[in-house]
């Protein structure tokens, strides 16, 4: 069973979608190897056509916990506040949003499919927003999914726990980090793609590098290529029958 889409399949999602917004949607989530939040978040003002790029903007949310008394910053398993020394029974919890930009290239062929979607009258405005496509999360995941039902996709298999899972929005961010890696796996190149994905975390672009054990696969193949194993006698062996004869 496979572990992530090759590209061909990314075209067979494409192919099977029902409108040039679902296929525009396919093709932003692999092309731009976004999240499908980063992707429905994306406005007319984000596509720069002259530079071919994409301004992607990312808000995540966190819970950050603090002393009820004094505010200051506790741990999960705090049990005095470390500043006013007074007892934590409950912690407060509040919630910080980090914002982080990035700006992506495009490819033209993906341009153009914008400039034609836009062209065609078809963003949405929502709160004062002039979104690209309009549409919300449950709805994309649908999409997606019946995408890859006409086209006819198996499953895939989680690489970390062998589970199968079903073709999602982040199994088409999956594909392109999959590909990138199989075309430059090199230090810059992961270091590009770590940018390119928004991961805060290198470890978390680095288990890019397990595609289908292809890297566990090359490392062992090293270890034995233009190696002759010629059998030797060991010396000891060799000594107690020579002292024999």
């Amino acid at each position: 069973m496979k572990t992530y889409l090759e590209l061909h399949e990314i075209q067979f999602l494409e192919e099977a979608a029902a409108s040039p917004r679902d296929r525009l949607l396919v093709r932003l989530l692999c092309r731009l190897g976004c999240r499908i939040s980063e992707a429905l978040a994306l406005r007319l003002e984000d596509v720069d056509f002259d530079q071919g790029t994409v301004t992607i903007e990312h808000l995540k949310a966190r819970v950050r916990l603090s002393c009820p008394r004094c505010d200051a910053r506790l741990g999960g398993t705090h049990a005095f506040c470390p500043e006013c020394g007074a007892r934590v029974e409950e912690a407060q919890a509040r919630e910080q949003r980090h914002r982080r930009i990035r700006t992506l290239p495009i490819d033209n062929e993906t341009l153009n499919m914008l400039r034609d979607h836009i062209g065609q009258g078809d963003p949405a405005t929502r709160n004062g927003r002039h979104l690209l496509l309009g549409i919300g999360r449950g709805q994309a995941w649908r999409v997606v999914r019946a995408c890859a039902s006409r086209a006819g996709l198996p499953p895939l298999i989680n690489p970390e726990t062998g589970k199968t899972r079903g073709v999602s929005p982040h199994r088409l961010r999956d594909a392109f980090a999959a590909h990138a890696v199989k075309a430059d796996d090199s230090g810059d190149g992961l270091r590009l793609l770590q940018e390119h994905l928004g991961h805060v975390s290198f470890n978390t672009t680095a288990c890019y590098r397990k595609v289908s054990g292809q890297e566990h696969r090359r490392w062992y193949e090293k270890l034995w290529r233009h190696k002759r194993i010629s059998p030797s006698v060991p010396s000891s062996i060799a000594d107690a029958t020579a002292a024999l004869t």
